[in-house]
């Protein structure tokens, strides 16, 4: 049976249907669901894509927490579901209190795009189950306010229990503290991080395939539960 991988759609999301599509090449069942819904149509995993939730206003993904479908997504992913929070995700996940500190304006105060290098910290996640410990990949980063920052014991706490999920190499963009670009939860379902693997899934659209991984990994994942 094909996993059914759900995708939400905010108001102001634009990156959903490229995270849709990763589904689809994946091989999983892309599922579209609506903030305003109290409704995940029965799916195996969620992902909150990147884009300007509710227009980023007050503070990116602030308001969009508080949308009907993200009382449903805190609650499955304290059951277990697996959550991907992609860049605007990933500021979702954080300001949801499923993920610990923030995501602020960039150390240089400008929006940044670039092919990112990136080392996989943690393939223990329901995401990162397809790659190598240590391995170095290269996904896009699109962001202005992608600087991670939390205090210092949580940043330790983190890096203690192996919660660090991808560390920027060869540059940091946005100054995140201790150069992350993702973390996890405890349980290691619920996985947030600033680049953006849905647009590394081919040679024609991304730099490269590096982003599959990630679909591919959740889907095995939920196979072999």
């Amino acid at each position: 049976m094909t996993a059914r991988i759900g995708v939400v759609t905010f108001p102001g999301s634009l990156d959903d249907r490229d995270a849709l599509r990763a589904v689809r090449v994946a091989g999983g069942e892309p599922v579209p669901l609506w903030h305003g819904d109290h409704d995940l149509r029965a799916v195996d995993a969620v992902v909150l894509p990147g884009g300007f939730s509710y227009g980023d206003y007050l503070r990116c993904g602030a308001i969009a927490r508080f949308s009907p479908v993200m009382t449903d997504v805190v609650a499955a992913a304290g059951h277990g579901l697996p959550v991907l929070g992609i860049c605007n995700g990933f500021q979702v996940l954080c300001e949801s209190h499923l993920l610990p500190g923030a995501l602020i304006r960039n150390a240089g105060l400008h929006f940044t795009c670039v092919d990112q290098r990136l080392r996989v910290q943690n393939t223990g996640t329901h995401w990162t189950g397809e790659y190598a410990a240590g391995a170095e990949i290269v996904i896009p980063v699109k962001n202005g306010e992608g600087r991670y920052v939390a205090d210092d014991a949580t940043l330790d706490e983190l890096e203690s229990s192996g919660r660090v999920v991808f560390r920027y190499v060869g540059g940091n963009p946005n100054g995140s503290l201790r150069d992350i670009a993702g973390i996890c939860n405890e349980r290691g379902n619920v996985v947030g991080l600033m680049p953006h693997p849905e647009h590394a899934i081919d040679a024609l659209t991304g730099p490269g395939t590096d982003g599959l991984a990630m679909f591919v990994a959740v889907l095995k994942a939920l196979v072999a539960a």
